[in-house]
């Protein structure tokens, strides 16, 4: 398995942030989707916040990512920022 976790700070995150919880169900429906998927949480720090996926393989992290960005390019434009992301493969994981 392998897992990417996009973080967001900064200018426009926390903004950013209040948008993905208003639009939840539709990342929902983007994201469910993706082959391979093991896991998708969103966390809001506050300030900002993070995604974390978890996928069979690399196509779904890779996959992943693309719609990620492709829905926050096409929707929030004017808040957007460039996360940090961190990839690897899963040691442990519980559920």
């Amino acid at each position: 398995m392998r897992a990417v976790i996009r973080t967001y700070s900064g200018p426009g995150a926390k903004k950013l942030f209040a948008e993905l919880e208003k639009n939840k169900a539709k990342i929902e429906t983007l994201i469910k989707p993706v082959k391979g998927l093991v896991s998708y949480s969103l966390v809001n720090t506050g300030d900002g916040g993070m995604s974390v996926t978890v996928c069979k393989d690399q196509k779904g992290i890779d996959e992943s990512v693309r719609i990620a960005a492709e829905w926050i390019k096409e929707n929030l434009p004017s808040v957007a920022t460039k996360p940090t992301v961190t990839e690897g493969s899963v040691v442990v994981h519980l559920t």
